[in-house]
């Protein structure tokens, strides 16, 4: 069922009537685990990104995409997500997020790949924000590489008819980000911080966006009003801040007389 809705019927569709397209496939790891990360402009983007990519997808997408209920494409968007069996990510946390961050972790134990969009909502003004940090506890609690994908020209665009269509959207890949150097300090907030900050830089390369160091749902619901947006621009994600200490292996214990071969008594 995914590989026709995705291959046979979405792609196509995005290919031929949308002119959608990916570069940089090459940096999407064709087996293994893997974690996709991207910047949110537009609605359509969960279905365009999953049918670009050259591999089954386990799609996090916000759990009111599965409602169908504001009209024709929306319904089509609710249909595809089931369809596939995407995971629904409440995002006012709880344990609905964390079972939708469980399931992720077990796709990528198996080697499977996982999409998300870090920011959590679509951007309010076109400009980047601030990433939440789902995928970079992701990938220090499994070790799996990042890759960031950088959305362009997805917002729809009403034609002359007054149908609202997708022109020409691109999908950036990136090449792969590894933070093996920081594995298993996913509940550690000064290392889960700079790694989201980390993989919304490498977007923000892709799609040279002007950066906003505030959570974007916070300028969507007024509690952040435009001017103080702009008073957090930033030139890129993290920008001032320092990498965090690699912490050392602690060392091995000294080898007992018995380990070392000692036979004396």
């Amino acid at each position: 069922m995914y590989t026709f809705i995705q291959v046979f019927v979405i792609r196509s569709f995005a290919w031929l009537f949308f002119g959608a397209r990916l570069y940089g496939h090459q940096n999407i790891p064709r087996t293994g685990p893997v974690i996709i990360a991207a910047n949110h402009l537009a609605a359509g983007e969960t279905v365009i990104l999953p049918s670009l990519i050259h591999r089954r997808v386990a799609f996090l997408a916000k759990a009111e995409l599965f409602a169908g209920d504001r009209g024709p494409v929306s319904k089509l968007v609710a249909w595809f997500l089931r369809s596939v069996k995407m995971v629904p990510l409440d995002r006012t946390g709880g344990r609905d997020t964390l079972a939708a961050l469980r399931h992720a972790i077990d796709v990528l134990h198996e080697g499977g790949a996982v999409a998300m969009f870090p920011e959590g909502t679509r951007s309010p003004d076109g400009r980047l924000y601030k990433g939440k940090t789902g995928v970079a506890r992701l990938a220090l609690a499994t070790g799996a590489p990042v890759v960031p994908i950088g959305l362009v020209n997805t917002p729809a665009r009403r034609t002359r008819i007054g149908i609202r269509w997708y022109w020409r959207p691109e999908a950036r890949a990136g090449e792969p980000l590894r933070f093996d150097r920081y594995l298993g300090r996913a509940e550690d907030r000064e290392v889960v911080r700079y790694v989201t900050d980390e993989i919304m830089a490498a977007i923000q390369s892709l799609t040279g966006q002007e950066y906003v160091d505030v959570y974007a749902s916070g300028v969507k619901h007024g509690r952040i009003t435009p001017a103080e947006a702009d008073a957090r621009v930033l030139p890129r994600p993290g920008h001032g801040r320092s990498a965090p200490a690699i912490v050392d292996a602690p060392p091995d214990p000294p080898a007992s007389a018995g380990a070392t071969g000692d036979k004396s008594p």
